[in-house]
């Protein structure tokens, strides 16, 4: 097997040598690479390598692109493919392809090229690639050509480096003899907890679990069952239906005042880390987004467990049990619970079936009572911090080919519903200008909305040493402030009306709560101009204020430590979405860590993915900062 050892001592003809068949018929690959040593870590090696590919210019990408084989193509039936591409091939069943299988791939293969002129790449060994499966199998192959030919020529050339990047990971596993042990429990769980789905969504095969339906209840039945197996001291199901799992620390006997309620005295002995996430999901959703927060570290204090070990503090895991709002308009009502920030009024919500939120805890099991969802409410002064893992649900570091990223600050937002109201008037005979085009207003606000957002500077910074200019020159994608008209509607509009009215939703988020007002009063100051110049009037009402969530920076730099130590660039950037850290900054220190999503960054979509390597080094970085923490 091949060691980094080896490699950090090799000249630049023998590394060239050792990672032949990394990068397909592309030996410049690891030879630019060699300048890069020494590599602390295997993920160096590969943040090296695919900083090389992104440095080298189209030219040579798209010849490295052209350098792999068509899938089930020509090289495969006259048996020309390399050993690793064959291997792979074959893994997936390409060889086995039934002759309508095989003709269809080929149809695939001809329309690709010719829309594209490169083959189309796919990491047929999948995200999660264990030594005894079989990869992706042939409907997904098909499935993920047929979604991607549609796609526009910019993003597949970026989808085939993306691709290469994963298929080097797995070969250059293969050769250092690597399972990423702790990423793959982590995907089992995720996999496991899937099977779980609403009705009618489920029938569907989407995943689908929103707040205490029996699929809910499933998935937190399961939690805690992995919870007790993995060696949590305490496991129990709150109030509002969180999970919480509770790993004492070295003195178990003094750990026990945490859990208390908000008249819990601040005993002696050590305080508990607070972490976790959420478990249910958006309609129609994704595997990681929120749950990946609950089983990173789920997965370490398992190893704890099976080390024998306690920490000079208690971690604490909740898996909290809503924070998407979907079946009622009660949005962190988990993480709420335990800041004592439960809205009484929510009780009283009913959902789309008329079921009473109260009746529906009652109906699973819990007390229903505002009595028992104020002892969830945690005493602060317990507690070191909260930290959270969460799927970064957006494309930068994807294109940045970073698997982790430190989070400076949840973005604060604003949330608005309005209304221009205009002339309705004959689209044939009202000359263009005296019309009073209610939609003509809101387009240009939208239009306005995108240049004002954009103009915010990008707030993404690297540092590291060897790869650090180079990838912060690569990609400018964490804004400072984002907006989005994401509703746009013209009442009992027709073909051949000038619109009337035109009713809109605006959504503006900043890093910091200063920048996202500014940039709703310059939004509010262009429609007044707009409407004013278009003869045309307008209603504006905020539904929703969120506060920015600045990470905490103490806690900011354990993950920027814990990171460091995994020999890792270190990425620092905002979060656009909203999470429960952001609640529970409220009454304790926070800071999160983000990790690549696959598919472009896809999120709250069955597309959502990750890798088991990206889960690993998760994990890896998790316990960092825990070792690092007890040694403070």
């Amino acid at each position: 097997m091949l060691t980094l050892d080896q490699l950090n001592r090799a000249d630049r003809s023998q590394l060239t040598a050792l990672l032949d068949g990394i990068y397909e018929h592309s030996p410049w690959v690891a030879e630019a690479a060699w300048a890069a040593r020494p590599w602390l870590s295997l993920a160096a090696l590969k943040v090296a390598l695919s900083t090389v590919v992104r440095e080298a210019g189209r030219e040579r990408q798209l010849a490295l692109i052209r350098a792999h084989p068509e899938l089930a193509g020509k090289a495969m039936l006259s048996k020309t493919l390399t050993a690793e591409s064959n291997n792979e091939q074959g893994r997936a069943g390409l060889a086995d392809c039934t002759p309508d299988e095989f003709a269809r791939i080929q149809r695939l293969n001809a329309d690709y090229n010719t829309k594209f002129g490169w083959p189309f790449i796919l990491a047929v060994r999948g995200p999660n690639a264990k030594k005894e499966g079989t990869g992706l199998t042939r409907p997904e192959i098909i499935g993920s050509f047929e979604r991607r030919l549609a796609g526009q020529p910019d993003f597949e050339f970026a989808e085939a480096l993306r691709n290469i990047h994963r298929i080097a990971e797995i070969r250059l596993n293969d050769k250092f003899g690597v399972l990423p042990q702790q990423g793959q429990q982590v995907w089992d769980w995720a996999e496991s907890l899937a099977e779980f789905s609403d009705p009618v969504f489920k029938e569907a095969g989407q995943l689908t679990v929103t707040y205490l339906t029996a699929a809910h209840q499933a998935c937190a039945q399961r939690l805690q069952g992995w919870m007790r197996t993995a060696g949590f001291d305490e496991v129990s199901l709150d109030a509002v239906g969180n999970v919480v799992g509770v790993y004492h620390g070295g003195d178990s006997g003094a750990d026990g005042g945490a859990k208390r309620g908000p008249d819990s005295g601040s005993d002696s002995g050590p305080r508990r880390l607070l972490t976790g996430s959420h478990y249910d999901t958006v309609r129609n959703g994704g595997k990681y987004d929120g749950r990946l927060g609950i089983l990173v570290p789920m997965a370490v204090v398992q190893q704890l467990h099976r080390a024998g070990r306690r920490l000079p503090f208690g971690i604490e895991v909740v898996g909290f049990a809503e924070e998407e709002g979907q079946r009622y308009k009660a949005t962190f009502l988990g993480s709420g619970a335990l800041t004592g920030d439960f809205d009484p009024a929510w009780l009283d919500q009913h959902d789309a079936d008329g079921v009473r939120l109260q009746a529906a805890m009652r109906a699973a099991g819990l007390p229903g009572t505002l009595e028992a969802i104020a002892q969830c409410r945690r005493d602060p002064s317990r507690y070191l911090g909260f930290v959270e893992v969460h799927i970064e649900q957006g494309p930068v570091l994807n294109q940045l080919d970073l698997p982790l990223g430190i989070v400076t600050s949840i973005n604060g937002g604003l949330r608005y519903v309005g209304q221009v109201t205009g002339m309705a008037s004959h689209a044939g005979t009202t000359p263009m200008g005296q019309r009073r085009d209610a939609a003509c207003a809101v387009a240009e606000l939208a239009l306005f909305v995108e240049r004002r957002a954009g103009a915010a500077p990008d707030l993404g910074s690297m540092t590291s040493e060897g790869t650090a200019a180079s990838v912060g020159k690569s990609y400018q994608g964490a804004a400072a402030s984002v907006g989005t008209v994401g509703m746009l509607q013209v009442p009992a509009g027709s073909i051949n009306v000038v619109p009337g009215r035109c009713i809109f939703s605006l959504d503006l988020r900043a890093t910091a709560n200063p920048m996202r007002d500014m940039l709703a009063a310059d939004v509010r100051a262009e429609l007044e101009n707009i409407c004013l110049r278009r003869g045309v009037s307008f209603t504006l009402e905020q539904t929703m204020a969120a506060s920015a969530a600045p990470s905490d920076p103490a806690w900011q730099r354990r993950w920027e430590n814990a990171v460091q130590q995994l020999g890792l660039p270190l990425y620092r950037m905002p979060s656009g979405a909203g999470h429960d850290a952001m609640k529970l900054h409220e009454v304790m220190p926070q800071a999160m860590l983000f990790v690549r999503g696959g598919n472009s960054g896809i999120s709250h979509n069955p597309l959502e993915t990750i890798t088991a390597d990206d889960a690993d080094l998760c994990v890896a970085a998790f316990a960092q900062l825990v070792e690092g923490l007890a040694a403070e």
